[in-house]
């Protein structure tokens, strides 16, 4: 109830509460696991588009692993940012500064996703040499987004409470 104790001490009505419910990056001290979750969602939804779509050309060309999963992290980048990068062009910003607000929301969190997703893959014994129509391939890939997603939270909850991360995001709408 930490969340309740923050408002009544903070001595907000209800109308602001709901008010603030939706932008929990506003309050430094305040950050929701509910809000931190949905930054690492909009992320990890970036991110797997990426991924898949990397890992089917890569597979689709018979590139090797190293080339696929070069491509499949690129990917992840490009589609992570962008989800950020239209959301906040749609709210009015130049492309410019767009540009910075998605590299400063996104960068740590596709990061560590990234890095915690295919470390896993690579430890899977035979995920890396998975084909798109194997079952390992699939459920490789879906356990090490969930796993991402999990260790992902707490680091946006982390940065959005420091004004960091998606915090960046919430000030531009």
């Amino acid at each position: 109830m930490e969340h309740s104790a923050h408002h009544t001490a903070a001595a907000h009505d209800h109308a602001a509460h709901r008010a603030h419910a939706g932008h929990a990056g506003h309050q430094m001290g305040g950050v929701t696991w509910g809000a931190a979750a949905k930054a690492t969602l909009h992320c990890l939804t970036g991110c797997a588009i990426g991924e898949i779509l990397g890992m089917m050309v890569g597979t689709a060309l018979m590139w090797g692993n190293v080339p696929t999963m070069v491509l499949a992290i690129v990917l992840a980048f490009v589609f992570g940012y962008s989800f950020t990068l239209f959301a906040v062009r749609k709210a009015g910003l130049d492309f410019k500064t767009a540009i910075k607000v998605a590299l400063a929301a996104d960068t740590v969190s596709i990061a560590v996703m990234e890095l915690v997703d295919n470390g896993i893959i690579a430890l899977v014994p035979g995920a890396m040499d998975a084909q798109l129509s194997d079952t390992l391939f699939w459920t490789s890939l879906l356990g090490s987004l969930v796993i991402a997603f999990l260790l992902t939270t707490p680091v946006n909850k982390w940065m959005i409470g420091r004004g960091k991360g998606h915090a960046v995001v919430h000030a531009h709408h």
